[in-house]
């Protein structure tokens, strides 16, 4: 008799898993659950939906709901899983329309449900528009199109820039507001400096420290005023950018641990949950090994929730794969600017009792006398004394950011300052000085 898997959460993690799954195993039932209409999407499209340089929703999606149900996939969307017995090996499904609720047996379960929003809690939250689904994200972009000309961005990490710049291409009029004392607080603040100055000369209004007392709402419920400690805002629109917390609630009551300090599902190298066997769980909502700080740590990108998916999905059916750890590496564009990071800033290395040392170089993207050659910043973070490389960040122009991935490498690989100073990149005018940044920067480390 085939085995059947309960797949929760229909996206990257989730669906990988049970893609992979079904591929090694074309015997195998599943059936997967998902709360939204769409099924593997890129959320990370989101801001640009908004803006208009993605036209259509469609576009977004790798794989919808019919091609996973061709693909032997049983496909549930709209049914969102409200308990799991893991005792009994069933959870329980119920219909977002018809609010039925049934029984499902399962003999291999994987936890997917991802990350949630977390709003700040201030009066008239409830009038934000927090676009991480698709759905959500239609009726933003209606909204947006329809009326108003006033738009407020609470919070100015990754998405609450990107956001506002995309909401600023719109032609609306933007304020981001932020109670840190700092825009992206992934970056050390010298770092940061830049990026806020893109935002600033692409119109987006920058508030820090700044708290938000009150949103004002209309007698429609929709926003007019985001009242702050440094007086009102117009808003006709309130968007979030605050962040998010993993999705452990149901797990956490069927008894599955998490993390104290990461608030994550704890998983091993296997993406098996201990204790439960058959019990597998992956992406944004489960704990990952950093590679530099070796401790748990939760980090939610779509690389890291993608290939998590595929090692769950292969051990699923049988397999021996390992997942291998993460250094958060990350990377976005901002305005004019491409902005990234990995491993660990060099506040972050103070934070963990490591004694580093850090330089700051700032050089050109292309050969000084190419048109179009503009600024880049990178630092560079390493232990100090034997200068085994801790982490990278880099602000620039045009070509500047995937630099980042050379620096991930050397960290993947143990490299010290030293090492990499002398690695053999690629040179051309268009897209590099001779001596490229990155290396520039390797050698004023190395000499520290």
């Amino acid at each position: 008799m085939p085995q059947r898997l309960a797949v929760i959460g229909g996206n990257p993690a989730g669906m990988s898993a049970a893609s992979v799954a079904k591929r090694r195993d074309p015997d195998l039932e599943i059936v997967a659950f998902e709360r939204g209409p769409y099924t593997s999407y890129a959320a990370c499209g989101i801001p640009y939906l908004i803006g208009g340089d993605i036209k259509e929703v469609d576009d977004l999606v790798a794989r919808s709901p019919d091609e996973h149900r061709r693909n032997g996939i049983d496909v549930r969307t709209r049914t969102e899983v409200v308990a799991i017995d893991l005792a009994a090996r069933t959870l329980t499904a119920r219909d977002e329309h018809t609010r039925e609720e049934t029984t499902e047996p399962f003999d291999q379960l994987l936890i997917a449900t991802g990350a949630h929003a977390t709003p700040p809690p201030i009066p008239g939250a409830e009038a934000t528009e927090p676009a991480r689904t698709l759905d959500a994200a239609e009726k933003l972009r209606a909204e947006v199109v329809r009326h108003g000309d006033h738009a407020v961005v609470i919070g100015a990490g990754y998405i609450g820039l990107e956001m506002a710049e995309n909401l600023v291409q719109r032609g609306m009029q933007v304020t981001m507001v932020d109670r840190a004392p700092q825009v992206m607080g992934t970056l050390d603040p010298d770092m940061a400096e830049h990026v806020q100055d893109a935002a600033e000369g692409h119109g987006v209004k920058v508030l820090l420290n700044v708290d938000i007392t009150e949103i004002v709402r209309d007698d429609a419920g929709r926003p007019t005023l985001v009242r702050t400690s440094e007086g009102d805002l117009q808003a006709d629109h309130v968007v979030i950018g605050t962040g998010a917390r993993p999705d452990v609630e149901l797990a956490s009551a069927a008894g599955l641990t998490v993390g104290e300090t990461t608030g994550a599902l704890v998983v091993d190298d296997h993406l098996r949950v201990p204790g439960h066997d058959g019990v597998f769980a992956a992406g944004d909502c489960v704990e990952s090994h950093h590679r530099i700080l070796d401790a748990p740590v939760n980090i939610q990108l779509g690389t890291h929730a993608n290939q998590q998916g595929r090692i769950a999905g292969l051990n699923i059916a049988g397999g021996d794969a390992r997942f291998p750890g993460v250094l958060g590496t990350a990377i976005s564009r901002i305005c004019r600017y491409e902005v990234a990071r990995t491993g660990l800033t060099e506040r972050e290395a103070a934070e963990a009792g490591i004694d580093a040392v850090a330089i700051t170089t700032k050089a050109r993207t292309r050969a000084e006398y190419y048109p179009g050659a503009g600024p880049i910043w990178v630092k560079l973070v390493a232990e100090r004394g034997g200068g085994r490389l801790l982490g990278g960040q880099i602000v620039g122009t045009e070509t500047a950011g995937k630099r980042i991935d050379t620096i991930a490498t050397a960290l993947w690989a143990g490299m010290t300052a030293d090492d990499l100073q002398f690695v053999d990149l690629a040179y051309a005018p268009p897209v590099s000085p001779v001596r490229d940044p990155v290396l520039v920067a390797a050698r004023a480390l190395a000499g520290r």
